[in-house]
């Protein structure tokens, strides 16, 4: 099982990371910032368009240490990925897998399936910690829905109604998203998912996050020898990471939407944290993105019992986890993908 270790953010804007030995150094302006030993680390991210050294780089690769290079802002640009390695009859497999309509639409309905019950899970969780302050009788009706949806898309054999129906509950989870919200309404609101720029400070939180689960999506694939860019729901696209894609729609909810509300909700963000554009994007600044990585180490290193596994793991290894399982299904070790289902 791997470990679970610290991730580096760099969050200087006009930083530069580079190798000494065995550590990585940060400097500003030739002046010697910090100083970290590689073996500690699991992932940098890079907020600085310096960016990093080629030693660095390699490094990294080498040593499987994932490095993430991202706008000052917080816009994912690039991850850079080492010699490709794993099982090559793993992946030929996973390809055969990809080009055949109905095994692809069984792997990816249970990863619907294990996205629409946390989404689920997500507004019950509010209706019974906050049933006071929530709308319950709507809530409790969005919920109904989503759960008959469960019922049809456990049968679906095509795709494309599989994506039907997965927008559909999408539908009743974000209609009640903004009643999940429950501080600071006029500055902290949701009317829809938009990206590219965010235009909202929850946007910009979600699209922030995502980023981040999305990287450890990739990384926890490419760890066990499955092709990140080999989806079976999200199609093939040139640079698109469609199989992280997949695995992030079921761990989404409950890892990074419960983050969002978690830190507005105990008011860990506010609106002055926001860098509100002319054009109408809305970024965070750099000091609320500092603030925001520490409470998502913080998140990672909390436990939870794995509905499969029955042990207790961290939740930064939840991707992991669920992309071994994969892994294990596509080689036939075990029956079905299980999806991860957040109780």
């Amino acid at each position: 099982m791997r470990r679970l270790l610290n991730t580096l953010y760099i969050t200087t804007e006009n930083a530069y990371a580079s190798l000494d030995g065995e550590n990585v150094v940060v400097k500003v302006e030739d002046e010697v910032k910090g100083r970290f030993p590689l073996h500690i680390l699991e992932g940098i991210y890079i907020f600085s368009y310096a960016g990093a050294s080629p030693a660095l780089i390699g490094k990294c690769t080498q040593e499987h240490i994932d490095l993430v290079l991202c706008s000052p802002t917080g816009r994912f640009m690039a991850k850079p990925v080492g010699r490709i390695s794993g099982n090559v009859l793993l992946r030929r497999e996973q390809y055969r897998i990809a080009d055949d309509e109905r095994r692809s639409c069984h792997i990816a309905r249970n990863m619907v399936v294990g996205k629409v019950m946390n989404q689920r899970q997500v507004i019950s969780r509010a209706v019974r910690d906050h049933p006071d302050r929530v709308n319950t009788v709507e809530l409790r009706d969005q919920m109904e829905k989503m759960y008959e949806a469960v019922g049809k898309i456990v049968t679906v054999e095509s795709k494309d109604v599989l994506r039907g129906l997965e927008g559909a509950t999408a539908t009743h989870y974000f209609f009640s998203f903004d009643d999940l919200i429950l501080r600071d309404k006029d500055h902290f609101f949701f009317h829809g998912r938009n990206r590219r720029p965010p235009l909202d400070n929850i946007n910009a939180l979600l699209s922030y996050t995502y980023m981040m689960v999305t990287s450890m999506c990739q990384s926890a694939l490419e760890t066990v020898g499955l092709d990140p860019y080999v989806g079976f729901m999200h199609t093939d696209r040139a640079g698109r990471v469609s199989l992280a894609l997949d695995l992030v729609e079921e761990l989404r909810p409950c890892l990074a939407d419960r983050f969002v509300l978690s830190i507005v909700n105990n008011g860990e963000v506010v609106d002055r944290d926001f860098i509100h554009q002319d054009s109408g994007a809305v970024l965070l600044d750099s000091e609320s993105r500092k603030r925001i990585q520490i409470a998502w180490q913080k998140k990672k290193q909390d436990k939870i019992m794995h509905p499969y596994l029955k042990e207790k793991i961290e939740w930064g290894l939840i991707p992991y986890v669920q992309a071994m399982l994969l892994a294990r299904f596509i080689r036939g070790d075990i029956d079905g993908y299980p999806p991860f289902v957040w109780r």
